[in-house]
């Protein structure tokens, strides 16, 4: 079984993002990353307030990015840190509530490394094909570099960047431990139904 991580941005998003965020929870999604970096404090505690509501009585995590006192605060599931957020360790100290996870997105051998010795319970490797989000980080690091990584990590994977309904079979073959994105979950039911249980049954792609 492979894992399902969508990742919101409702600058881009067709829809509200609570309407996202119930649509891929309702189709069973295995995490969710609040990934609001602009939105004041309390509105970002608002929005995690709600997701959470939404996911409680589902298997979902809700996880967001960096800030862990907001993930204490509206009992999230867990924090995602980029490589510019505090070291994993560091979170890690503050934290007692049991299962809290802490994911770090990676883009290297050497951030990857960086990352288990730190503590990392998941990691979140990429892009692996070319997307317009990832462009900061120059060129796709390729199916086979996401193989080294996973073969390198005793975490879970995630691939991320530029994956779609016809390439992620690809990321699993390479051993992703699931299939991490943005745009990927944007799709309408019951195509975004079809997608999600095709990835975590590993089946062949739904057809567009």
């Amino acid at each position: 079984m492979a894992w399902t991580y969508c990742i919101t941005d409702r600058g881009t998003s067709e829809v509200p993002i609570l309407q996202q965020i119930r649509r891929v929870i309702g189709a069973g999604v295995d995490f969710v990353q609040i990934r609001e970096k602009d939105l004041p404090a309390r509105e970002l505690y608002r929005l995690a307030l709600q997701a959470r509501a939404m996911a409680r009585g589902r298997d979902t995590r809700i996880l967001i990015n960096d800030r862990l006192d907001i993930a204490l605060a509206a009992d999230l599931h867990g924090v995602h840190l980029a490589q510019a957020s505090l070291p994993a360790d560091a979170v890690r100290s503050r934290v007692s509530k049991r299962g809290f996870l802490i994911g770090v997105s990676t883009h290297n051998r050497a951030e990857v490394d960086k990352a288990l010795r730190q503590g990392a319970d998941y990691l979140v490797f990429g892009p692996v094909f070319a997307t317009p989000s990832k462009r900061q980080y120059g060129s796709p690091v390729t199916p086979s570099a996401l193989g080294e990584a996973v073969r390198q990590s005793n975490r879970p994977v995630f691939a991320l960047g530029g994956i779609d309904s016809h390439n992620y079979p690809d990321c699993l073959r390479q051993g992703a431990a699931g299939i991490a994105g943005i745009r990927l979950f944007r799709r309408p039911e019951p195509g975004l139904n079809s997608l999600v249980s095709a990835i975590s049954s590993r089946r062949a792609p739904p057809s567009d």
